[in-house]
């Protein structure tokens, strides 16, 4: 019989991730996908920016930059009648060649859909040497036997069964995950957004065929109010279209598609359809993260609209925090509660990010309850170009929350886990566009240009770090022989740099594995030995990680 470590069942871009984490972190594991890694429809074309800062310590944004979306495109976003019609309003956005990194972080937001980045994630997996990734495989029964899980893997091209026993198991095995259902873990939340049909169709020199400026993305609105959008797949010649619906299922042939697509153009013209993809809008959140040895992350945990690019991005921030939990405890330095802080720490962030997906969603289809005036639409009215302006301007007011939420992003804090030691100072403001730096324990260490090329963040990962700040800071050495006593990886740096130590505000900072402050002070610890089992997870258990109402989100 096979063993591994850890076995990962769903190879999306969230699987990939945690056994690349893994990997990466010396931990060996098996990862099964029932296809054959080939994405026809792209789930995701933005990888957040603290998605590449984790791809930056993977060292793999080189292979994201050059993965093969057109980086000269614009990535505007414009509401228009149709492409040969008006144009209501337009957010502009540079290419992602020439957009920089914002203050706040090394990277920037970076447009890679799933079929150019799953593959870039398969190749950081690989050059691991430790995952044994296979394709066409899928998980077919699994039995947590207290100390390992006993999964049976079947071969979907010869039908052939075999056994492996795992110490974990964690399902990253989509929206009708299988290991969720066995598990018998509801989700809560609203199951039907809407229903919606997606077109990836080829045309080459769309831009040509109508008189709007290039866009990343274009929204359609017509009488009936927002009923489709066009995304640039590829940045050249390819095209995601969404005919978007409402809570009412219903089927939607290539010919009716077709004409939708010949609709939003404003004009017929030759385009090869190359797949079409109905799907479902939901927005909810598992009620458990997991039970025993097994857990779920990614779509497998909460289902989100696509609208902000949360969905994915959330999964990776999943993988990240609950793989160096997985590795300590396969190490042997991992507390008896440490993997029990995953859900309680990842679930409260779900909920706020599939509620600002879904908020964006209704803001979106807006029109569809308070209708434009029919004026804008009647080309003999005349206040019809005043009518437009008026609407456009509403509108674009109100979509600038999706497009501009680094808050989103990069502000999520770990508020009341049982793994981060608290420091008695009040949380920033939770907002969606703007975020504000903390050292704050529970929020992720700020960035900071240490040197041409060098952040703070490349600092963190590997293991715990414990920041010395400023001139003569205080001795460490109390905290750093607790740490050795436990088995925990520890690495002292010191730093004296004016804005870091604005940012960290303490002279003692110390970061955990996935970048999140864990403690601060400005002196060690009284009590050494059992900060270190706090923060590995050796201290009090966390209470169950049941769903928690979400975050409440200042207004911009």
């Amino acid at each position: 019989m096979q063993t591994t470590p850890v076995l990962i069942v769903g190879a999306g871009p969230v699987g990939l991730a945690l056994a690349g984490d893994l990997g990466w972190r010396g931990v060996d594991c098996v990862l099964v996908e029932r296809g054959d890694g080939v994405i026809g429809q792209p789930r995701m074309d933005m990888v957040g920016i603290r998605s590449m800062e984790f791809c930056r310590r993977w060292g793999i944004v080189p292979w994201v930059e050059s993965a093969g979306y057109n980086r000269d495109y614009p990535q505007d976003c414009a509401w228009v009648t149709d492409l040969n019609g008006y144009e209501f309003g337009r957010e502009v956005f540079p290419s992602p060649a020439a957009e920089k990194c914002p203050p706040v972080s090394p990277q920037k937001r970076e447009r890679c859909p799933q079929n150019f980045f799953d593959p870039v994630l398969a190749r950081f997996v690989r050059s691991t040497g430790r995952v044994d990734l296979r394709y066409r495989t899928e998980l077919a029964s699994f039995e947590d036997r207290g100390d390992h899980v006993l999964a049976t893997l079947k071969d979907a091209a010869s039908g052939e069964r075999r056994t492996l026993q795992a110490q974990y198991l964690v399902g990253c095995d989509g929206g009708a995950s299988g290991v969720r259902q066995a598990l018998g873990i509801g989700m809560s939340g609203e199951p039907v957004l809407s229903y919606t049909t997606n077109v990836v169709f080829r045309c080459d020199g769309l831009e040509k065929l109508h008189d709007k400026a290039p866009a990343y993305r274009y929204i359609f609105i017509g009488p009936e109010g927002t009923w489709a959008t066009l995304v640039a797949i590829n940045g050249r010649d390819q095209w995601r279209f969404s005919l978007v619906g409402d809570a009412t299922r219903r089927e939607v042939s290539e010919a009716q598609m077709r004409r939708a697509i010949v609709r939003a153009m404003g004009r017929e013209f030759d385009f090869e359809i190359l797949s079409v993809l109905p799907w479902v809008r939901r927005q909810l959140v598992a009620d458990r993260y997991g039970q025993g040895r097994v857990f779920i992350a990614g779509d497998a945990a909460h289902l989100t609209s696509p609208t902000g690019g949360f969905g994915m991005n959330t999964g990776i921030l999943d993988a990240v925090n609950l793989s160096w939990k997985l590795a300590a405890k396969v190490q042997g330095w991992g507390g008896d509660h440490l993997l029990d802080s995953y859900g309680f720490e990842q679930q409260p962030v779900a909920v706020r990010n599939v509620t600002e997906a879904g908020e964006n969603l209704r803001r979106m289809l807006s029109p569809r309850v308070l209708k434009p005036d029919p004026a804008v639409f009647d080309r003999d009215h005349p206040d019809i170009e005043a009518a437009r302006r008026e609407y456009g301007a509403r509108y674009t007011e109100m979509m600038k929350r999706e497009w501009f939420s680094v808050g989103i992003h990069l502000g999520y804090v770990y508020e009341g886990s049982p793994i981060v030691a608290p420091d008695g100072t009040p949380p920033p403001p939770n907002e969606v566009a703007r975020y504000t730096p903390t050292a704050r324990p529970g929020s992720r260490a700020p960035h900071v240009w240490l040197a041409e090329g060098r952040s703070t963040l490349d600092l963190f990962g590997r293991g715990f770090v414990l920041l010395r700040l400023g001139a003569a800071p205080p001795a460490a050495d109390s905290i750093e022989r607790a740490a050795a006593a436990a088995g925990l990886p520890l690495q002292t740096v010191d730093i004296r740099h004016d804005e870091a130590e604005r940012l960290y505000q303490r002279r003692l900072v110390l970061v955990r594995p996935d970048g999140t402050v864990a403690w601060r002070a400005d002196e060690a610890s009284a009590d050494a030995a059992a900060l270190v089992d706090l923060v590995r997870g050796a201290g009090v258990p966390a209470p169950p990680a049941a769903i928690r109402p979400a975050y409440q989100l200042a207004e911009v």
